[in-house]
């Protein structure tokens, strides 16, 4: 989250948090490498949907919601939408406490990879950052929300 200076937006906090989550969501060598190994400092798949969901609230409401405060146009709420769907199916089928593995092991994981992966891509090119950077931890994530 290098490029385009994520505070042009009014919800810009939020954004990083949902962009946060989703590269993560979105990464299977990033699951497999950090998560499934146990590495700290970037929380799991729970804190990942936790993120994504958590001021946002679109696990109750429509990221269209959000055009002009958080997303940048329709097509990034329409993407973001997708992904968190596609998350928060697994995540109720498996429930919020589940091991790294019942997520990347559920069969409907590929799919909701690939919704996060289509999200983060476009939120990230509208950022001017590159998508296939590796996800930052969660302390970088705090300090870059504490800057303005």
């Amino acid at each position: 989250m290098g490029g385009m200076p994520l505070n042009d937006m009014p919800w810009w906090r939020w954004r990083s948090n949902v962009r946060s989550a989703l590269h993560m969501l979105s990464d299977p060598g990033f699951q497999r490498d950090v998560w499934l190994a146990g590495v700290p400092g970037y929380g799991d798949v729970t804190d990942a949907v936790y993120r994504l969901v958590e001021d946002t609230w679109l696990d109750n409401w429509s990221a269209e919601k959000y055009v002009g405060t958080i997303f940048r146009d329709s097509q990034e709420a329409a993407l973001v939408d997708t992904a968190v769907l596609r998350v928060l199916r697994i995540m109720h089928q498996v429930g919020p406490d589940a091991q790294v593995t019942a997520y990347l092991e559920h069969e409907g994981w590929p799919e909701a990879v690939r919704a996060a992966r289509d999200a983060h891509v476009r939120m990230a090119a509208s950022d001017g950052d590159d998508p296939d950077a590796p996800p930052s931890t969660l302390e970088v994530l705090r300090i870059l929300t504490r800057s303005a």
